[in-house]
């Protein structure tokens, strides 16, 4: 990329008038090149998914990285889960190596905690993933 492009790029950074434009002016600043490397059964997976939803293949792309880029973290339902059993064990488990016993009321109380907890743990593994 040489200096004029990288210029723009920066410059339509940089530009905070907001302005109302047209398909093509929007095409027409899209300056910034970004490029992938595919296997060819990759390239015509691609090709093949943009082109069934009736978009260009480079048009698919960006509107995949973008969103991804723009998406809030979303906890995998599996993840919460694991920590839950993970939270469960922990907390089941040590009392009764120790000799302790543990009753209904406060398994079912430990039960209700743990399912609050897993999914904020989830969240925040996640978070702290996305730095």
């Amino acid at each position: 990329m040489g200096a004029p492009e990288i210029s723009r790029c920066f410059m339509s950074l940089l530009d905070t008038q907001t302005t109302t434009l047209s398909d093509g002016e929007h095409a027409a600043n899209r300056v910034c090149p970004v490029t992938v490397k595919l296997t060819q059964d990759e390239h015509r997976e691609v090709t093949e998914h943009a082109e069934g939803l009736g978009q260009a293949r480079s048009e698919w792309m960006r509107d995949v990285i973008l969103r991804e880029l723009r998406s809030e973290p979303t906890a995998d339902p599996s993840l919460a889960e694991i920590l839950g059993v993970r939270l469960l064990l922990v907390n089941v488990l040590r009392p009764l190596a120790a000799g302790q016993s543990m009753s209904l009321e406060a398994f079912d109380k430990l039960l209700d905690q743990i399912s609050t907890l897993k999914h904020e743990m989830a969240g925040k593994l996640l978070a702290e993933g996305r730095r």
